[in-house]
């Protein structure tokens, strides 16, 4: 795949991620799409070792987009429980 395809890929995966997981999120398109793209990493290597499967086939491959989402969702969770709720 293209950078531009991994860029498209994080830049959806993220908003999916974001509209799943309830909860305010600081950051803006910017941190969106490095959230989906660092989650579509994990997602794929997740998928590599626990299942064996090359996950990140296409980008028209259903396997890739749920990587890439099931990986976006931990990756904002774990941002969430670094940033934690900081008082302004």
């Amino acid at each position: 795949m293209t950078i531009i395809a991994w860029i498209l890929i994080g830049l959806f995966a993220g908003l999916i991620a974001k509209a799943l997981t309830p909860g305010k999120d600081p950051g803006g398109c910017l941190l969106t799409m490095v959230i989906g793209i660092v989650g579509g990493l994990l997602g794929g290597w997740l998928g590599k070792v626990l299942f064996g499967v090359d996950s990140i086939d296409g980008f028209f491959s259903l396997s890739t987009w749920i990587a890439a989402v099931a990986g976006s969702v931990i990756v904002l969770l774990v941002y969430r429980m670094v940033t934690g709720q900081r008082s302004r």
